[in-house]
């Protein structure tokens, strides 16, 4: 009988994380038996109820609890801007620099012809839809520097051109990099620093 398989269940799993290799799992894990009472059952507790309770918001895909999130059901949010990001770890870069005042709206990744991503397994078909019906004045592209992000961003202004002013993130975005991984600052100046496509 192995004394030890659940625990490394536990950090096969943990490994999985993006992140986290085995090693830096192994030491999370320890870590997290360690204080077990402290962290362990808390974050176990966590883990439960978000499983439970998250969504995406049906209206951009942001993920919250609810089925419209906070950004959207803000009417202070509702300004005719729609910034236009990846995934939501975009989405959640762009919300640390407090910058940007409007509504959002996650794609859920880029176009691919090698991965076979096409515009119906993105949100593009809704983000054309809310163009029309949300009075929208302005789409902000904020798609990673990528040729797979510059890809969609052309597609997109394609599909838009003549309906809304078009605008994309300019000086601060690194070619190659991508919005999680910027600091707030650079974001911000990214941001109202923007200019048409």
């Amino acid at each position: 009988m192995n004394s030890t398989r659940d625990i490394e269940a536990l950090i096969d799993a943990m490994a999985k994380l993006p992140g986290l290799g085995p090693r830096s799992a192994r030491r999370a894990v320890l870590h997290l038996i360690r204080k077990r009472a402290l962290l362990m059952q808390p974050l176990a507790d966590l883990m439960g109820q978000v499983a439970t309770t998250a969504r995406e918001c049906l209206n951009c895909g942001n993920v919250g609890t609810t089925d419209i999130c906070d950004i959207c059901a803000s009417e202070k949010r509702a300004n005719g801007q729609i910034c236009v990001v990846e995934d939501v770890a975009d989405l959640w870069a762009m919300e640390r620099g407090h910058a940007f005042k409007g509504r959002y709206h996650v794609l859920g990744g880029t176009l691919s012809a090698l991965d076979q991503v096409g515009p119906e397994q993105l949100r593009i078909p809704r983000l054309i839809d809310r163009v029309e019906t949300e009075q929208v004045t302005e789409v902000i592209l904020a798609l990673n520097a990528t040729v797979d992000g510059q890809t969609t961003a052309h597609y997109i202004a394609d599909q838009l051109e003549g309906r809304v002013t078009l605008t994309s993130l300019a000086q601060g975005v690194p070619i190659g990099g991508e919005l999680d991984y910027l600091d707030d600052g650079t974001i911000a100046a990214a941001l109202n620093a923007r200019k048409s496509i």
